[in-house]
């Protein structure tokens, strides 16, 4: 396996070349800073890009930019993001860069089989993700998406606003007045966060949300 390797701090950065070595990988390049890791890549076309996502100059998202611009241009190279904690819009970035990705937290990372699993399973175009970062992007999809926020009622009035459906039907289909039909669209568009406005069709608005 030819990886080459991005971290700033230099202690850990030798100790991961170690570890990576232990793990059956050859590491063509170890160096700190994103920058330096597009150009070893552009040099040496390793298998798997190995990177920190905090990184020099703003220690902020240094080493994600870097593996994106590595995906864009190289992207055979498989992209093996270590970091210390879970970034969760940054494993979302790279998950939607396309397979041949992962992502695991450095203190996971002790298990020689692990790490060379990793690298495999990256290499051959997989993806790895740590659980805590499976965890944390679900939880982050919940607190992003208001549909949850809805009880079973509302859900199904929604769905029949969504095939059409006028209040009348939807009380006639679900066996309820009209006075609790409007209730349920009323508690709908306040947990949607759809207040009253004279530019939205707040109707079409919660349907939009539905479908999407």
């Amino acid at each position: 396996m030819r990886v080459v390797l991005a971290e700033d701090s230099v202690l850990l950065r030798e100790g991961l070349v170690r570890l990576l070595e232990e793990a059956d990988a050859t590491v063509l390049a170890a160096v700190g800073d994103g920058t330096a890791l597009v150009a070893a890549v552009e040099e040496h076309r390793p298998e798997v890009a190995v990177v920190d996502v905090r990184m020099p100059p703003s220690f902020t998202d240094e080493g994600l930019r870097a593996a994106l611009e590595i995906r864009r241009r190289f992207p055979a190279v498989g992209i093996l993001v270590l970091s210390q904690y879970v970034e969760e819009s940054y494993a979302t970035d790279l998950l939607e860069a396309g397979g041949g990705v992962g992502y695991l937290l450095k203190d996971r990372v002790s298990k020689l089989a692990d790490l060379s699993d990793a690298l495999g399973r990256v290499a051959a175009g997989g993806t790895v993700l740590d659980p805590e970062v499976v965890s944390a992007l679900l939880t982050r999809r919940r607190r992003r998406d208001p549909l949850a926020e809805l009880s079973p009622r509302e859900r199904e009035v929604l769905e029949l606003m969504a095939q059409g459906r006028t209040n009348i039907a939807i009380g006639r289909l679900m066996v309820i007045t009209q006075g609790a039909v409007e209730k349920h669209i009323s508690s709908i568009f306040t947990k949607l966060g759809l207040p009253p406005s004279s530019d939205d069709h707040r109707r079409v608005m919660a349907v939009l949300a539905w479908l999407g």
